[in-house]
C-alpha cells in the first residue's frame, strides 16, 4: 500500500502545536472559561515554563460532587493531575490508540527530546485511524474490483 501510517508529529502539523496553559495559581473558574473559549476538553498547568499538570472536563464533573469545591476559589494547581502520560513524537497512530484506550485517557502528551511539544486528544487520535483506515480500504478497493477477478480463466483439466 502506498499510504504511510501517520505519527504524532504528523497529527500535531495537522491540528497545530499550540499548547494551552495556564498558571497552578489559576482559579478552575478562569481555567474553564479559557477551555469553552478555546474549545477544549483539558487544560494543562505550567510552572516556571514547564508544563507541570493537567486539569480536565472529567476532572470538573468529580471536583464538583467534593465537599467544599467552588470553582471560583479553587485553584487549579490544588486539583490537577501531575502524574502526566506521553508519548515520544514519532509514535504511530496504532500505538497512540492502543496507548490512550488501554489507559482509558482522553488526552495525550507529546514529547521530543523530553519536552512536552503537544497534545494529542482521543478524538484526535481516533479521527486519524479511522481516516487511515478509510484510506487503506480504498485503496484496496481500486487494486482488487471486481474485474479483477472477472479476469481470472479457469481451465478446465482433461483427463486421459
Amino acid at each position: 500500500m502506498s499510504s504511510m501510517i501517520k505519527t504524532a508529529e504528523d497529527l500535531l502539523n495537522e491540528k497545530g502545536t499550540e499548547i494551552i496553559a495556564v498558571p497552578p495559581d489559576t482559579t478552575i473558574y478562569e481555567a474553564l472559561k479559557i477551555m469553552v473559549e478555546r474549545g477544549v476538553g483539558a487544560m494543562l498547568v505550567k510552572r516556571e515554563g514547564k508544563i507541570v499538570g493537567i486539569w480536565t472536563e472529567r476532572d470538573l464533573m468529580h471536583n464538583t460532587i467534593e465537599p467544599g469545591f467552588d470553582p471560583k476559589s479553587a485553584c487549579i494547581g490544588e486539583y490537577m493531575t501531575t502524574k502526566l502520560v506521553s508519548c515520544p513524537i514519532d509514535t504511530d497512530i496504532y500505538a497512540l490508540a492502543d496507548r490512550i484506550l488501554g489507559l482509558r485517557l482522553r488526552h495525550l502528551l507529546i514529547e521530543r527530546e523530553g519536552e512536552y511539544i503537544g497534545i494529542l486528544s482521543l478524538g484526535d487520535i481516533l479521527r486519524a485511524n479511522l481516516a487511515t483506515r478509510l484510506e487503506q480500504l480504498e485503496e484496496m478497493n481500486r487494486l482488487m474490483h471486481l474485474e479483477y477477478y472477472d479476469q481470472w480463466r479457469w481451465k478446465k483439466r482433461h483427463r486421459k
